[in-house]
């Protein structure tokens, strides 16, 4: 990845190119953003500008739109200088639709078992690509396989899964608190026990002599040096009275704040690994703080691995524009968008196939066997919660059936590859095959 050519500067364009500049701001036609996109100077100087306008002229009124928009954050690069946001008609529309989405109820949920089988689809996910952006090598069906029946990890790709779906199950069960610096450093601690080269490393800042940077890993380019390691604690912390504050003036859109926090605990960079892991689950704690119910049952890092090096550049864009965050902000927004998007369709899909895999159960026969009411029954509750486990025992109470008749109703389901059988300590577990749904249509 390369490095963003820095924009030229204002008053330069202004000393070189006021009439022309200023004939332009005239008209009125100068807008913050480019067909809703929040562009940068390394993408416009490609474009071809208005007429009567230069690249340089053009950069320059949208520059101007910006600055009408914009409000400085307490975050401050390394630099010293604050962090601002413009918040442009086009993100404000977006913060409206995550508004509107994010407080009422999602459309057929319910019909699909209720929320607990979407929260334990989206916990797996969302550990599973958040930990992969950092490097981990698990494909989704270990990883699942491993979440769902508790399996300990067996090499440290699953053990950064792993790590990450603990996680966020307390930070959804520990409910709205305020940050502290020592729970961040707690949550550090569970995301990266096990997977660093040093376990020292897991919950601790970095220190001076620790020399981290942040390269493209394609090339070794130096893409960011976070700010000196004497500064960590006390940006921390300011990034946690940032998350905290209340009454603000000028008012900080919650929204806005979750990924300004995201954004902040990245730049600063305060460990020596494992930092992108923490930003997303800081993003969602503070999402989950503010109220936002449904940021638990969607998977941002799932559409950030599609594209990476958006994530990346958005980064970039703001270190290099004047301490814009802006960017980051207009990304991430896309982001989760995008995520909403992913669930309603995930929910849409997952009805129509209970729907078809129902009206199968009511025939005579399902995978070439002769199906009892207890089977059929097993079958229509591991359609609503395809990750419960079920066991002889369990089986045999439901139906108040002997032993072997138990036994033999659920391995007939796992002859039929229909269900998996798992050996958990001495007894064994029986689950639902991926995608069971699907054999059933």
């Amino acid at each position: 990845m390369k490095i963003p050519v820095d924009p030229p500067k204002l008053n330069e364009i202004m000393e070189q190119d006021a009439p022309s500049l200023l004939q332009w701001l005239a008209t009125g036609a100068s807008q913050p953003d480019l067909k809703g996109e929040y562009i940068h100077w390394d993408t416009l100087r490609h474009k071809t500008p208005p007429e009567g306008l230069t690249s340089r002229t053009w950069w320059a009124s949208i520059k101007f739109a910006r600055l009408g928009l914009k409000r400085p954050l307490p975050l401050r690069d390394k630099y010293g200088v604050p962090f601002s946001v413009s918040v442009t008609d086009s993100l404000q529309k977006s913060l409206h639709y995550i508004d509107r989405e994010a407080a009422g109820a999602i459309q057929g949920m319910e019909r699909s078992g209720g929320q607990g089988r979407f929260l334990i689809r989206s916990l797996i996910e969302e550990s599973m690509t958040s930990s992969q952006l950092e490097g981990a090598a698990t494909t989704r069906v270990v990883a699942k396989e491993m979440l769902s029946t508790g399996r300990q990890p067996r090499d440290q790709s699953e053990r950064m899964i792993y790590n990450n779906h603990v996680t966020m199950k307390v930070i959804r069960e520990r409910g709205k608190r305020a940050f502290t610096v020592d729970e961040i450093l707690e949550l550090h601690a569970m995301l990266t026990a096990g997977t660093l080269e040093s376990e020292d490393d897991c919950g601790k800042l970095r220190t001076a002599e620790d020399n981290v940077l942040i390269f493209d890993r394609s090339t070794d380019r130096v893409l960011h040096t976070p700010p000196p390691a004497i500064e960590v604690r006390d940006r921390l912390q300011a990034l946690c009275d940032f998350a905290n504050g209340k009454d603000e003036e000028p008012f900080v859109h919650p929204v806005i704040k979750a990924i300004a926090i995201h954004f902040q605990l990245g730049y600063d960079h305060p460990f020596c690994d494992g930092n992108g892991r923490t930003a997303r689950v800081l993003f969602y704690w503070a999402m989950m703080n503010a109220g936002y119910w449904l940021t638990e049952y969607l998977s941002i890092s799932s559409v950030l691995k599609k594209s990476p090096g958006k994530y990346m550049r958005a980064y970039l864009y703001a270190e290099h524009d004047d301490a814009d965050m802006t960017y980051f902000i207009a990304q991430q927004l896309d982001v989760i968008l995008e995520s909403i998007a992913a669930l309603h369709a995930y929910i849409i899909r997952k009805n129509e196939q209970d729907r078809r895999a129902r009206r199968v159960l009511r025939e005579a026969q399902v995978a070439g066997i002769e199906l009892n009411h207890r089977q059929r029954a097993l079958l229509a509750n591991a359609i609503r919660d395809p990750d419960r486990a079920y066991t002889v025992a369990t089986h045999q109470a439901a139906h108040q059936i002997s032993y072997p008749t138990a036994l033999s109703d659920l391995t007939a389901l796992t002859e039929a590859g229909l269900l998996e059988r798992h050996r958990v300590g001495r007894a064994h577990e029986f689950v639902a095959v991926p995608a069971m749904a699907m054999l059933l249509q």
